[in-house]
């Protein structure tokens, strides 16, 4: 039986893509989230709120009693743009609910199986706004704490055949990108011109990526953060 992928934030926009992706490189797909996905081709869908520690325990449960899961995409993620001084504490706190404590708990859950086989693989959807970006303390913060885990983990499970990754992307098209950024705007055309690469990502973009570091050949790349942005982050100013 093919091997079985957790994908958290399953059901649309980036998390889509990936579940498409693994579907197509052969791996059965669990997905929890929130919202019923958008695909039917998932081998299971476990409908739970993340940002909920109990629920999310629940779900877990449920899902560990009967899969072993060997391959986890830590994709679940939430945006409250805001500057500092509109940041508010609940709003604060909601992001690092729903973009970093999950990916901890949920590992926790699925680390048994992976040790046991003496093999697993772990890719956290980070971003590029963890270097900084104007309107996000508490994004920034929660995708650095993403990055700073995923190399605490990686060392801490390299012993075992685990490796742990993740993924930055840049802007990448998603329907919420494009619901705050219509095409034909001249902001959106300066996002654009302003890559490298001449475009944005796709949602795809990030799914082939996240393919290379769950492949079981990848076993010699762990604690990295992947930068999937066009080449944007080379040429950040800083000055």
């Amino acid at each position: 039986m093919a091997e079985l992928a957790l994908v958290t934030g399953g059901a649309r926009n980036i998390g889509s893509a990936i579940v498409r992706r693994l579907i197509v490189d052969g791996y059965r797909v669990a997905v929890v989230d929130l919202e019923t996905p958008e695909h039917a081709d998932v081998a299971e869908f476990v409908q739970a709120d993340l940002s909920d520690p109990w629920a999310t325990a629940d779900a877990l449960a449920g899902l560990t009693a009967t899969h072993d899961v060997t391959r986890l995409v830590n994709n679940v993620g939430i945006v409250r743009p805001a500057l500092l001084a509109d940041t508010t504490i609940t709003d604060f706190d909601t992001v690092m609910a729903v973009n970093a404590r999950p990916a901890m708990q949920v590992l926790q859950a699925v680390l048994p199986a992976m040790r046991r086989r003496r093999f697993g693989r772990v890719v956290s959807i980070s971003s590029r706004a963890a270097l900084g970006k104007l309107k996000r303390t508490a994004y920034a913060a929660s995708k650095g704490a993403l990055n700073a885990m995923t190399r605490t983990w990686a060392l801490e499970l390299a012993p075992e055949g685990i490796t742990v990754n993740a993924i930055a992307p840049g802007t990448v098209g998603t329907s919420a990108f494009f619901r705050n950024n219509p095409p034909d705007d001249p902001q959106t055309q300066a996002i654009i011109r302003s890559n490298p690469s001449g475009r944005i990502g796709t949602p795809e973009d990030i799914a082939h990526a996240v393919s290379f570091f769950l492949d079981a050949r990848s076993s010699f790349v762990t604690g990295q953060v992947l930068h999937v942005c066009g080449g944007l982050t080379v040429g950040l100013d800083y000055s």
